[in-house]
């Protein structure tokens, strides 16, 4: 697939979790979230547009709830009467959503998922746009047709990443990868891995001379199961589409092909090394943060936003040299396609939910958001506070303002990262040529840098996290295909879920055989797949991909 567990004492040391999950949407239960009854209806249809008003929000990943006096949202109450409920999730959220939809209990805002869009939980913003926001018009001018609901035509989530202005930058690195360990890379004399056996032999020999350490993870909760199912589409030369890949426009599905059982193969064999975590397929989301932030993992693979969280715990605890790099590992003869352009998340971001009491108020907020005014405070901070401005316009932090930055502590109270990790969003530069945020800005991004770190890229005669991956590819037309929509209850939708079932039972089965039992558990696995009706799913995959070559084309 494209795309957390009870707190342990473990997670009590990985404290630092909450924010960072931007990129994946964030937040934690709020006992006083609002979302069965909606948000406070606001009187600006009296023609006051700041007159003081209360949305309830649902946000569809783990996190923790800012602090009651947050500077930022302060600072949006007091400017613009807005303020918010939010609702963190807890648990599993397809049965979170189940819920929603049976009893249509929905908040003001939503973050976008493709099963509340086929509920027509939410309202087409399309109209309410073009008449009361023209920064947002503006902001998605490039992209409308994209971020159009292929099966009616209308906008109902207003995606939060992949819409550029200016200049690209992008020296941290989110993607998928094969990552170690920098303490690893220290002691082994700084290796490049580049296939399979390299990276496992690195592993291997790193766990003989630690015991206690956990050799490779991975996870397969929830939707989050793409750190067990994704690998062999990078690792035989392609983007990240989902469940299938994709060549000349035309898709299909990888779970049973020889690309997969190479890679499953490789990792029943080192299981049997006693290099897997014995836990991996059995651990939530939570309980694999806290391993990471336990210091204890060598390597996995993984998409970084997914398990940043732990690096912002293993930060606040002074163990950076247990954070990780990513590696392009390649079968022999694959071209390397682990980078992406960032294409826009098509449905992923905010949506207005049916039960939302004042849409126009929302949505001239958003539209106000997205201001390069806001979003440089939102993304940057109070400038003389957050950060300062050098005589040539340059945005620069002090080493005591990128120290504030690392701290949960400090984020909680003063960024409202998890919120405007699903909020339209400025991605590049500014009109002024500063980045979009300090992770971005270049010479900001390497000062803010521990020596420890600028040691560790001064090894590797790179100049960030990034370099250790090719400059992507122009992305395919209709790339990522994972975000064709499949409507529920249909022979592909079906399909799909079918086979996600079959990987999340059989994959783990297959792993943990012993070497002599792979190959039958996996012809099993493949008869199981054949069962299902793959080319109704196929089919559907395909036939997006042509309404995308032919609506999202440069005519």
């Amino acid at each position: 697939m494209h795309k957390t567990a009870k707190r342990s004492a473990r997670a009590l040391a990985a404290g630092a979790f909450a924010l960072t999950l931007a990129l994946a949407g964030c937040s934690s239960n709020n006992t006083n979230s609002n979302t069965a009854n909606g948000g406070t209806a606001s009187p600006a249809a009296n023609g006051d547009d700041n007159a003081p008003v209360t949305f309830s929000v649902f946000m569809s990943g783990p996190g923790q709830q800012p602090t009651a006096d947050n500077k930022i949202l302060k600072l949006m109450k007091d400017k613009t009467g807005v303020s918010f409920n939010m609702e963190f999730l807890v648990g599993d959220l397809q049965q979170k959503l189940g819920v929603m939809i049976a009893g249509g209990d929905y908040p003001d805002i939503m973050s976008g998922d493709d099963k509340l869009i086929n509920a027509k939980a939410y309202i087409p913003l399309e109209d309410l746009i073009e008449k009361y926001a023209p920064n947002l018009k503006k902001h998605y001018a490039a992209v409308w047709n994209q971020i159009k609901d292929e099966s009616d035509g209308h906008i109902y989530v207003l995606p939060s990443y992949g819409v550029y202005q200016g200049k690209i930058t992008e020296p941290t690195y989110q993607g998928p990868g094969f990552w170690l360990q920098k303490a690893v890379l220290e002691e082994m004399g700084y290796p490049s891995p580049k296939t399979l056996d390299e990276y496992f032999d690195i592993i291997a020999k790193y766990k003989e001379k630690h015991p206690d350490m956990i050799g490779f993870e991975s996870l397969n909760f929830d939707w989050r199961v793409f750190p067990l199912q994704n690998a062999p589409e990078h690792l035989s030369g392609h983007p990240n589409d989902g469940a299938v890949i994709v060549d000349n426009n035309k898709a299909q599905i990888f779970a049973d092909k020889d690309i997969s059982k190479t890679y499953y193969k490789k990792l029943n064999e080192i299981n049997a090394q006693g290099l897997m975590d014995k836990e991996a397929f059995v651990q939530n989301y939570d309980q694999y943060l806290a391993k990471i932030a336990s210091g204890k993992v060598i390597g996995m693979f993984d998409q970084h936003w997914n398990f940043q969280d732990g690096e912002t715990s293993l930060i606040s605890q002074g163990k950076i040299e247990n954070t990780y790099i990513g590696f392009p590992l390649l079968y022999p003869g694959a071209e390397e396609w682990y980078r992406d352009r960032g294409a826009v998340g098509t449905n992923r971001g905010f949506g207005i939910s049916i039960n939302a009491k004042d849409p126009v108020r929302i949505i001239k907020f958003w539209d106000q958001m997205i201001t390069e005014e806001w979003q440089k405070t939102i993304q940057w901070g109070i400038k003389g506070e957050d950060y300062e401005v050098k005589e040539d316009g340059t945005f620069y932090r002090t080493p005591e303002q990128r120290a504030n930055a690392d701290k949960t502590s400090w984020q909680v109270a003063n960024k409202i990262t998890t919120m405007h990790g699903y909020m339209p969003k400025i991605q590049g530069t500014y009109s002024d040529g500063n980045a979009a945020d300090p992770g971005t800005q270049p010479q900001e991004f390497f000062d803010s840098l521990k020596p420890y770190d600028q040691k560790i890229l001064k090894a590797y005669n790179k100049k960030s996290w990034s370099e250790f991956f090719k400059e992507p590819k122009e992305n395919n037309i209709y790339f990522p295909a994972y975000s064709i929509v499949l409507k529920d209850g249909s022979p592909a939708q079906l399909a799909q879920s079918k086979l996600n079932d079959l990987q999340v039972k059989y994959l783990p089965k297959a792993i943990m055989a012993s070497p002599a039992e792979f190959d039958s558990v996996w012809e099993d696995y493949v008869n199981q797949i054949h069962k299902l009706d793959i080319k109704a799913y196929e089919d559907r995959m395909n036939e997006g991909i042509q309404q995308r070559i032919k609506n999202w084309s440069v005519k």
